[in-house]
């Protein structure tokens, strides 16, 4: 249950959004097409996201009912982000199909980042770019794109570190991958990645205050991780690359993981 729980979450991070799915039908939605009713303009997104500070490039109904999908950019960044039709609540996430338990998108067509990537190969990956937990020198790699501040990813974090502290032989390769969505992410993943401190790493996906950066600390390689992902399809986290570059999206708890680490 704990996998399905917590399947393929937080491409990016969940906000609240009760109110979405609390419209009565008496106002007709799901008795025609949502679009005659609700609309959402491109400068109403802007202004609703503007916190984030993200460049709104597209607006589709969702395929969900009682939501917008938009496509914003920040950055080297981009992704959807969820706005419900009351204008009041947004959310970043995917949607999964439970039939076939896949993510869809509105705009998954368009932005390549939205594809399902289904295998990495580590040579590529830009692994002199992260913190390292578990065994160094270990022969199987497990590399994990995550954002501090995506409670998903904490997560899986706590289960990281179960694993690290089991004594499985695989070096844990954490690359942070900030989102728009998270404004004080990015800070925070500039300074753990400067400063390579695993103690503050863990603190830090515990939700304990970090310090700012100095100057341009930590910017260049948290954007060559962002550049990385854009250009290989990874929009969200937590995304891991299991040691045979098969990828993975999701939280999966320590048992999990041990297992998937047994099999490669």
């Amino acid at each position: 249950m704990f996998r399905v729980a917590l399947l393929s979450a937080c491409l990016l991070s969940l906000f609240t959004v009760s109110s979405v799915f609390a419209m009565p039908v008496k106002f007709g939605c799901g008795t025609h097409e949502c679009s005659k009713c609700h609309t959402l303009s491109v400068k109403e997104a802007s202004e609703i996201l503007k916190p984030l500070n993200v460049t709104v490039h597209s607006i589709k109904q969702a395929p969900i009912q009682g939501m917008f999908e938009v496509l914003a950019k920040r950055s080297d960044q981009e992704g959807v982000i969820y706005v419900d039709f009351a204008k009041k609540k947004i959310m970043q996430g995917i949607i999964v199909n439970v039939p076939t338990m896949e993510a869809v998108a509105a705009h998954a067509k368009e932005p390549p980042q939205l594809q399902k990537v289904r295998m990495l190969d580590h040579t590529q990956l830009p692994l002199q770019h992260a913190l390292v937990m578990g065994v160094p020198n270990a022969t199987k790699k497990l590399v994990v794109f995550t954002d501090p501040d995506c409670p998903y990813c904490r997560v899986l974090h706590a289960e990281l570190i179960k694993l690290e502290k089991s004594g499985v032989d695989v070096a844990i390769y954490i690359l942070l991958y900030p989102l728009p969505s998270h404004p004080q992410a990015y800070d925070t993943s500039r300074v753990l990645v400067a400063s390579k401190d695993k103690t503050l790493l863990n603190s830090a996906f515990e939700g304990k205050n970090i310090s700012k950066p100095v100057g341009d600390q930590g910017k260049a390689e948290i954007e060559a991780v962002a550049r990385f992902a854009h250009s290989h399809g990874i929009s969200g986290t937590p995304i891991m690359v299991l040691p045979n570059g098969s990828v993975i999206t999701g939280v999966r708890d320590f048992e999990s993981l041990k297992k998937l680490l047994a099999d490669q």
